[in-house]
Order: C-alpha cells, then sequence, then structure tokens
C-alpha cells in the first residue's frame, strides 16, 4: 500500500488545560456557529478558545515517535505538552479535520531547479498572505507592530516555541539570522537588497526571547511582506550555528578543523549554503566521509516537515514533531507523515509520471502546452489539473553588459531593444503556446499592473512591426555586409545570437517562434536548450547574449524586496542583464562597467516608492515614474503573459483552489499545506 493511513491519535492536554477536548471542530467549510477571528482562517488558542466557549485538548500523530527517529541528532521525544508553544497557531482545515499519515509524492527537475514548488509546501516564515492573497496573517510570529513612520517594527513571537530538534526558538535566533548570517560577508558576499532600508543595513535586537526589533535608517512599510511571500527565513538556529560561527565562539574553528572543514565558516555554508536561497544541497550530498561526524545531517528547522534522507536522485522528509500548529479539534499538524521528492530533468518523462497518477501535487514547470493531455488523462489518473492565471511572465534581456565590446554596444543601444521587441509577433505566440488564453504583454516591473500605472505602459513597443524594426536596425548600422541574407556588425564581423534557454522558463515553441521572429528581420538567431543549473551559471558568469526566465512582482512585494529593480534586476534564480553595472556599483566604481544615468534615477524612484506608505501620493508618483523608466528603456522584453496548470491528486484533501499559478506569493504557502492530507 502506497499511503498508510493512522486514525488513532492520544490525546494530551497543555498546563492549566482541561484533558477532555470540547471545543467544535471548526472548518472553513463550516464555523459551527463560531465567530471568524481576526485573522481569516486562523486562531490564536485564547481567541478559538474565547469564541468557542471550549478549551482545547491536544493530540499528536500515532507514529511521531518513529518520525523523530528517523531525525539524526534528535533525542528521544517529549511528550507533546512539551513540544507545542504555550499558544500555539490553531489551524481552521478547509473542508475537514484530516487523517494522519501517508505519503505525499513531489516531482522537481534537479537540486535547486524546479524546487521552490515542492519546498512552498513546508514552508515557515514569520507572516503569511492569507489565500486572498491580499491579506497579510501571523505565523511563526504571534503578532507585530509598526512605529508611525515605519522605521521599527517590532515582531512577538510564540512564547514556548521550539526547533525541530526541541530547543528553544526565541529572538535570539531572528537577530543572528541577521547579524550574524545576512550582515557578516564571510556567509553572504553583499547584503541582499530585502534586507536593506534605504540602502543602509537594519538595527535588529532581541529585546526578551519573545520580543524582536527591526530598526530601520529608512521607512520601508512592505518589510513584513518580504517576510510573508518570499522563501527567506529571518530566522535561524543559533543554539546549533554558534559553536562554529568565529564572530559567536572563539573555539569554532578549531570544533569545524576536528570535524574534516578548513574553519567555522567553511562548515556553516554545508548547511546554509553559500546564498539564503533553502534549498541548497544538504551535507548528506556534499560532505562526503565528513558526514558521519558532522553532528545532524541537516540543520533544525521551523518548517512541517524535515530532510532525512538525500541523493542525486532526491530527497525524503518526516513531519517536524515540535511543529507549532493545530487543528481546531487539537491535532498537531501537519496530517501528513513524510513527503518524497524526486528529480527528472526531461520536461516528457514528468509529464509521463503526472499521466501515470505517480505525483500528488505539482504546478512549478508545468508547461500550459502539456495542458491539453493533462487534462485529457485526469480520470485514468485519478488527479485533477486547474489551469490557473500567472503573475510573472516569460521575458527576455540582452546582456547590456556582454564582455564582448562590439556586442555590447548593440545590446546596450535601446533602438536595438525596441527592434527586437517589436519584431515578436505576441498574437502569434499566444495562439500557439497559450492558445489563445493570454495576454500579449510588454515588461513594467509591476505584475499585475496596478490600476495608478497607465496601461500605455504594458502596450509599450509591444506591437508586431517588422519593418519598424528593420528600420531601427539599418539605422544602428547593422545591415546585411556579405550577401549572406543576415545582418552584420557595423564592423563587417558576423551577427549571430546565441540563445541558451531552459524549458523551466518557458516552452520550447515560444524561443523557437520569437527566434524566427528575429531571424526574419535579419538578425540570425540560434537555439540550445540547457538546464536550467547550466543557465543560471552561464547568466552568472556573464556569458550569454540572451537571458529569459519568468519576472514580474506584484506591487506589495515591491515594497519590501527591490531587487527586479537595481542591477542586475534579480537574482541568481532568475532573469538578469547588467551584471557588470552590478559589479560597478557594489564595488564604488573600481571595477565593472560604469551604468547610465537613468540606473540612478530608477534607484532613486524605488527608495522613494519603498519608503512611502501605499496609497500615498509620494508612492504612486515613484512608481509611475519607475514604469515609465523600465519600459521606456525596454530593457527587459515582455512576451505573453499566460495561465499554467495546477496539478494534484484527488486523494489530496483539504485543497482549495488557487487564485493564481505563480512563484509571487510562493506558490503554495498561502494555502496552508500543513492541513492537506491523503486518502486512499
Amino acid at each position: 500500500m502506497k499511503k498508510l493511513l493512522l486514525s488513532g491519535v492520544a490525546a494530551f492536554a497543555l498546563p492549566g488545560m482541561a484533558a477532555a477536548a470540547s471545543c467544535p471542530t471548526v472548518t472553513v467549510a463550516d464555523m459551527q456557529g463560531v465567530a471568524a477571528g481576526a485573522f481569516p482562517q486562523q486562531f490564536e488558542l485564547a481567541e478559538f478558545q474565547g469564541a468557542a466557549s471550549c478549551e482545547l485538548a491536544f493530540a499528536a500523530n500515532p507514529a511521531i515517535g518513529d518520525l523523530n527517529a528517523r531525525i539524526r541528532g534528535n533525542g528521544e521525544l517529549p511528550a507533546l505538552a512539551d513540544r507545542l508553544p504555550t499558544e500555539p497557531l490553531v489551524v481552521a482545515p478547509y473542508d475537514a479535520v484530516g487523517t494522519y499519515g501517508g505519503q505525499l509524492d513531489a516531482l522537481s527537475n534537479a537540486t535547486e531547479s524546479g524546487t521552490s514548488d515542492f519546498l512552498s509546501v513546508r514552508h515557515v516564515n514569520l507572516f503569511r498572505y492569507s489565500d486572498d492573497l491580499q491579506t497579510v496573517v501571523p505565523n511563526v510570529a504571534k503578532s507585530w507592530a509598526w512605529n508611525d513612520d515605519f522605521t521599527q517594527l517590532t515582531v512577538t513571537l510564540r512564547a514556548g516555541h521550539k526547533w525541530s530538534d526541541g530547543a528553544p526558538f526565541t529572538a535570539a535566533d531572528v537577530a543572528f539570522w541577521y547579524n550574524n548570517l545576512m550582515m557578516d560577508t564571510n556567509v553572504i558576499a553583499e547584503a541582499k537588497d530585502y534586507a536593506l532600508a534605504g540602502g543602509k543595513p537594519m538595527k535588529v535586537e532581541a529585546v526578551d526571547d519573545v520580543t524582536v526589533t527591526f530598526t530601520l535608517e529608512a521607512p520601508k512599510p512592505g518589510l513584513i511582506e518580504t517576510f510573508s511571500f518570499t522563501y527567506v527565513q529571518p530566522f535561524q538556529p543559533k543554539h546549533f550555528f554558534e559553536q562554529f560561527h568565529p564572530a559567536l565562539n572563539d573555539q569554532a574553528d578549531a570544533n569545524a578543523k576536528a570535524l574534516g572543514y578548513e574553519g567555522g565558516y567553511d562548515l556553516i555554508k554545508a548547511y546554509y549554503g553559500n546564498s539564503d536561497w533553502m534549498d541548497t544541497p544538504s551535507p548528506m550530498l556534499t560532505a562526503g566521509d565528513k558526514l558521519a561526524g558532522l553532528p545532524r545531517d541537516t540543520m533544525p528547522t521551523l518548517e512541517s516537515h524535515i530532510l532525512v534522507k538525500e541523493t542525486t536522485e532526491g530527497r525524503h522528509y518526516v513531519a517536524n514533531p515540535y511543529f507549532f500548529q493545530v487543528d481546531t479539534a487539537g491535532n498537531q499538524l501537519p496530517y501528513i507523515s513524510e513527503m518524497d521528492e524526486i528529480y527528472v530533468g526531461d520536461e516528457e518523462v514528468r509529464t509521463l509520471k503526472l499521466l501515470n497518477g505517480e505525483v500528488d501535487y505539482k504546478s512549478q514547470a508545468v508547461n500550459l502546452t502539456s495542458a491539453p493531455v493533462l487534462l485529457e488523462g485526469q480520470e485514468k489518473g485519478n488527479y485533477t489539473v486547474d489551469v490557473k492565471p500567472g503573475i510573472a511572465s516569460p521575458t527576455i534581456a540582452f546582456n547590456v553588459t556582454a564582455e564582448d565590446e562590439a556586442r555590447r554596444a548593440v545590446f546596450g543601444d535601446v533602438r536595438f531593444r525596441t527592434a527586437m521587441s517589436v519584431a515578436i509577433n505576441r498574437d502569434e505566440l499566444n495562439e500557439v503556446t497559450a492558445f489563445g488564453l493570454g495576454t500579449p504583454t510588454q515588461y513594467i516591473g509591476f505584475s499585475p499592473r496596478p490600476d495608478f500605472i497607465d496601461a500605455k505602459w504594458s502596450d509599450h513597443e509591444a506591437g508586431f512591426d517588422p519593418e519598424r524594426a528593420k528600420m531601427l536596425l539599418d539605422e544602428m548600422g547593422l545591415v546585411d555586409q556579405d550577401g549572406d541574407g543576415a545582418r552584420d556588425l557595423p564592423d563587417g564581423s558576423p551577427f549571430v545570437l546565441d540563445w541558451q534557454f531552459s524549458t523551466q522558463a518557458s516552452s520550447a515553441q515560444l524561443v523557437e517562434l520569437v527566434a524566427q521572429n528575429w531571424t526574419d528581420v535579419g538578425v540570425k538567431t540560434t537555439i540550445k536548450e540547457v538546464t536550467s543549473d547550466e543557465f543560471r551559471s552561464a547568466q552568472s558568469s556573464n556569458q550569454l547574449d540572451i537571458t529569459m526566465w519568468g519576472k514580474g512582482q506584484p506591487a506589495g512585494s515591491i515594497l519590501g524586496d527591490g531587487e527586479i529593480w537595481v542591477p542586475p534586476f534579480d537574482g541568481y534564480f532568475d532573469v538578469r542583464t547588467g551584471m557588470l553595472w552590478a559589479e560597478y556599483i557594489s564595488s564604488n566604481g573600481e571595477n565593472g562597467v560604469e551604468p547610465p544615468a537613468w540606473v540612478a534615477d530608477l534607484k532613486a524612484e524605488l527608495d522613494t516608492y519603498q519608503s512611502s506608505a501605499p496609497g500615498t501620493d509620494a508612492s504612486i508618483a515613484a512608481a509611475q515614474k519607475m514604469v515609465e523608466i523600465m519600459a521606456g528603456e525596454v530593457l527587459f522584453i515582455g512576451t505573453v503573459n499566460a495561465p499554467a496548470p495546477i496539478y494534484r491528486s484527488n486523494n489530496l484533501q483539504n485543497f482549495t483552489e488557487f487564485k493564481t499559478q505563480s512563484y509571487e506569493f510562493y506558490r503554495t504557502y498561502p494555502y496552508r499545506p500543513a492541513q492537506w492530507f491523503l486518502t486512499e
């Protein structure tokens, strides 16, 4: 039997609680007369007990002891009363109180490729967007409060909250994440935009065990957005890392060397990676013979599930025995005992596995071109496919700081970028790759376009006009000098675009059509499919002529993270350009290539947007100017914003309808996967 379901539970009462559960089993579908809490679909414990006039007793997964035994480094499991916070988050399931057990089967492309979908299933953060994608609600944090001018954020945590190894989770873990990981250049080489306010570091202090303050040099009301919609988790286990952190422990390097590492920072990176991305390979995959000497296979977590096995073929997780959420019947979440992730790099093989019903949930890297065959196979495969709108869309950029200076001059000319934009037949792209369901669009930065941004920018230089494209190219001196039918560089050397792309970013059909459009106006374009890892590595090394990935960000998200507006205009996993502009800025002009003046103007408007209260005249004016600069420069070329499939097994319960198939609200995170459960 693939999924073993366990229905028996053992009940416990927290100190001071009645031994018998007397609370109504409230669900979103049936609130049973209980008034909604301050936030949708969830309650603080006292709030729920007051609204329901009851006292909640608590119960655990009967298999949790066996699951805990598989977490290397964990001790014997204490009673549930000693594992839950004093005030756990009470979650109302969508349809029913679930059944414990089972294994969620997931599918990704490769290590760090197509994994954010699966990562989001177990993800937690200080806050969360509710499933209306508008309301920010507490999650790991119990509450938050701003001062009047958005220069100090106070976050209150849950008393008694514990890491997956049973160690206390406190405000010191938040301060450690910021001060000793994010701001330590030995761990993170350059501070992330979301970790700064007005371009300057914040002051993060643990006031007491449950209170942490973020003091900002400039107002940044969107900071809570960052801790609601992204993979970035602003907490790490200080108790685990401090034994190897040279800034905190005089014996750190010696401790690390005793385990076979060069020093403390080297060992920290074995667990935390070289970035803030949370799906970097664990020591199980990277430590080799040194693994046996390490204290744990992976660092402790607050997530619903913790890693217990990793190979080059995939990963396996078990339920976190210290998870901080319970349902309205008092059952500790998650319901699902185990999760298994396998890597399949070939899109056709992934589609076949979906058709065969071998996967319980998948949306990332399932392209719309797969929808017809997946829809046809639903009954046979015992799954459901929904096609939902996207937020980001395939977006193209030319390497404006290419190493080859002749190409750099071409790519850096707005006439060239404009020509290549109007050479694209977006209506054809929509019909062929999106079955006419998409919307041809220019890239403007904000997605979806807010009402305060003029609709004209979504159409800016996006109309199909090959004759104008040819005229602009001629004007630049990009003409066919040797009579072979293809344009040459002004010095007479051949001009051929080498386009390396990943199907995780878009369908091959879209790339083929755009390449043909460009070839039709005389710019010969060759294409080659590569893995997403190969694409990202080459992009980061400034080796590509053309880059492409999904791009676009909601207005609220940009309040907290403006990475897409400053060189290189996104992170490692996304579409970027201007790598040498970024190097120039980060080195204060000592290295790289000086960017044009409009780059500084764009950053100034971003600073105003992020420091202004949302909806104010200053905020709106700054956003409008940001779009005018970004779209006007045609630095990134939009294509078609199209819907995409969401796949789930019919055995997966408490699965609500998603509003969007997108990364931008962190995929499944708003829809509370910890309350999913499996039936046979």
